[in-house]
């Protein structure tokens, strides 16, 4: 049965719920942000940056006041201003960069977590978004500028390519770079973007061509696309950036941009779930989303005759796998720019289900009906925990959708423009970075 869309009054009832997150799990003196809803859970500087680019959504929309939104961004770039940058085990980060994970009542690392190159610039691209939406004359709002530019200019790129041209996954204290580097189609393209941008540190032309250059173009079912399986790699980038219209030097020769590149993954998610290849209870035109997400696993269960393997976290994909019946609301609501004749109906299908109306934050990370629970009364799993990293993309996708803000602050920002430049994209706003975008497909979808 075919459902109905979601109408606009719920997708605001959905960024309300879910921009609660950024003001209820965070400590305010510092501005970090819990990773989970887990009382031990760790700070999450991906989810930092998440909250940062929430703050002036939720001013737009009446859900914080611009004074409030200030105070919480300043108690955050002053914090990572004044933490700890050494090759110091416990200090906050190095040469510009942030450990993953950080306690949340300190600052420093936690655990023995990587200083993350890709979390640190889902956090970059927080601060860049601060700087650009609070523009006015105020002494606090000089302050929130002059601090991310600072934040951003001293992150070393450069040093993080440890003599190569591609950038590495990260670095730790103890033994020194991690032996993975960005390549192949992933979130770390706003990573080189934000790299090739730096006035600093600027990563040379070799970096993105060394990155691109590792691309795989793929057909699946009838669709041709730079694939990747993991949905949320189809996203994150976009949450900042206006991809529709311009190119780069592949791009171009492909004859398409990433945008539509993320429509197609995004329709060709839907079709999966049609085709439901591995036989999951559930999978259909209207359940799908297949991503990097939590999961009921580690286990094995025997089911319809058939041992089943169940995942914990991990990056779930299409049409390769790994996938094991678990399907993640938020990868379906964050594709909304892309394709929202086919995400609207998927997200009545979640409220149908009561996958978000019975929780605090709207809808709960992850849920498998392959694998029964029988806890708590549930038929099926559900993740006990809200994310952050899950929860950023709804609110924000759902706002460029509306009314295009991220886009049209990120249109703003020279670093931004720059680094697109640079990195050999053309055409498109780029002819007029300060041109006035509203949401999908220049409709007035802004119901503010």
């Amino acid at each position: 049965m075919t459902a109905s869309p979601l109408k606009h009054e719920s997708l605001a009832a959905l960024q309300r719920q879910t921009f609660q997150y950024f003001l209820h799990e965070c400590n305010p003196r510092n501005g970090l942000i819990a990773d989970k809803t887990d009382a031990a859970s760790f700070a999450s500087i991906a989810a930092v940056g998440l909250a940062l680019s929430a703050y002036p959504v939720g001013v737009e929309r009446g859900l914080i006041s611009r004074q409030d939104a200030i105070e919480r961004t300043l108690a955050t770039l002053r914090f990572f201003q004044g933490s700890e940058q050494s090759q110091s085990a416990d200090a906050t980060g190095y040469k510009g960069f942030y450990y993953h994970f950080l306690d949340m009542k300190t600052g420093k690392r936690a655990g023995q977590c990587e200083l993350s190159t890709i979390d640190s610039a889902l956090l970059f691209a927080g601060m860049l978004v601060a700087a650009t939406y609070f523009d006015g004359q105020a002494s606090a709002e000089a302050e929130i500028r002059e601090l991310a530019d600072t934040l951003y200019l001293r992150a070393d790129w450069n040093w993080a390519r440890n003599g190569k041209a591609s950038v590495t996954h990260g670095w730790n204290a103890e033994s020194g770079f991690l032996p993975y580097r960005w390549e192949g189609y992933c979130e770390a393209l706003l990573l080189y973007i934000l790299g090739m941008g730096s006035p600093t540190f600027t990563l040379p032309a070799e970096s993105y061509q060394a990155w691109t250059s590792t691309y795989q173009w793929r057909k699946v079912f009838d669709l041709e696309y730079l694939h990747a399986g993991p949905l949320f790699i189809h996203q994150l980038s976009h949450i900042w950036i206006d991809f529709r219209e311009i190119r780069d030097a592949y791009m171009r020769e492909k004859g398409i941009d990433y945008f539509e590149n993320s429509a197609r993954a995004t329709r060709i998610q839907r079709r999966y779930a049609i085709e439901n290849p591995r036989g999951f209870k559930g999978y259909g035109e209207n359940c799908w989303g297949i991503t990097a997400s939590d999961g009921p696993g580690p286990a094995f269960k025997k089911i319809g005759g058939s041992r089943r393997e169940f995942f914990g976290y991990c990056a779930r994909g299409v049409p390769d796998g790994p996938d094991d019946g678990t399907i993640a609301p938020w990868a379906a609501a964050a594709s909304l720019p892309f394709a929202p004749e086919i995400v609207l109906p998927a997200l009545q299908e979640y409220e149908n289900m009561n996958l978000r109306t019975p929780h605090k934050y709207g809808f709960k990370s992850t849920f498998n009906r392959t694998f029964e629970s029988g806890e708590g009364g549930q038929q099926f799993w559900i993740s006990p925990y809200h994310f952050g990293l899950n929860l950023g993309p709804i609110l924000l996708m759902i706002e460029n959708f509306r009314s295009g803000l991220l886009w049209r602050l990120m249109r703003r920002c020279s670093y931004v423009v720059n680094g697109l430049e640079r990195a050999g994209f053309n055409g498109g706003w780029l002819r007029d970075p300060l041109s006035f975008s509203t949401g999908h497909g220049e409709s007035n979808q802004d119901d503010h």
